[in-house]
């Protein structure tokens, strides 16, 4: 693990509520995609974010953070941003990153959960080129979803890469697929059993999944994301 300060290159206000930040770290650093970093506010404040480069673009950092007043435990970080323009790091922590496989790759994210699978896909594109992958990104409204024209570009220029993109509440104009995100997955794969899975959410929505789709076929070895950790 190394702890640095990393200086703010630039902030991006990606919805009303989610900012996509990239920070310069003083050291030069190394992670293994899926794996995220620890904002240091405190001594015994230490707050997780996924990184969401992949880590052969290890000179920069990218984080998505969702940030409202009424979840002061990101907005906290961008306000401490703002005033010193750089934040200190520690990278990088999680086991649930990336595994060589010649399984297919099921990514499943919520909102901003986004960030983790994002490093994955684009390490699997460059390093696993050949391994088919999947990402399914869920959202309660079509502009959650703020990286969808730049996925869709990624599909159309890899044939192995699918992007699905679901929404929870659309208006009348989405033809794409509604609902809860993993039940998306559901419809799509009848066979688990020759898939790996990862998967980035709130620990709620983590434990649906496990409970949904390891009935389904799916080995636990084969299910990643650091919120099993905990559940």
């Amino acid at each position: 693990m190394i702890v640095t300060q990393a200086q703010l290159l630039s902030k991006e206000q990606l919805t009303p509520y989610v900012y996509k930040v990239l920070l310069q770290p003083d050291t030069a650093v190394s992670f293994k995609a899926g794996q995220y970093l620890q904002v240091v506010m405190g001594a015994q404040d230490k707050r997780p974010f996924s990184i969401a480069n992949p880590p052969y673009q290890s000179d920069v950092i990218e984080l998505h953070i969702g940030a409202t007043p009424a979840n002061p435990y990101a907005y906290e970080v961008m306000q401490k941003l703002e005033q010193d323009n750089a934040l200190t790091l520690e990278i990088a922590h999680g086991t649930a990153y990336l595994q060589e496989s010649s399984l297919d790759a099921i990514l499943i994210a919520g909102g901003t959960g986004y960030s983790y699978t994002k490093s994955i896909l684009l390490d699997i594109l460059k390093n696993q080129p050949n391994r088919k992958v999947c990402l399914y990104w869920g959202g309660k409204k079509v502009t959650d979803l703020y990286e969808t024209p730049q996925l869709q570009a990624l599909a159309d220029a890899h044939s192995t890469f699918s992007y699905i993109p679901v929404v929870e509440h659309p208006d009348d104009s989405w033809a794409g697929k509604r609902g809860i995100v993993h039940n998306a997955v559901m419809q799509d794969v009848k066979e688990f059993s020759n898939k790996q899975v990862y998967v980035a959410g709130r620990f709620e929505m983590a434990k649906v999944i496990k409970d949904d789709l390891l009935p389904l076929g799916l080995l636990p070895e084969n299910m990643l994301g650091d919120a099993f950790a905990f559940i």
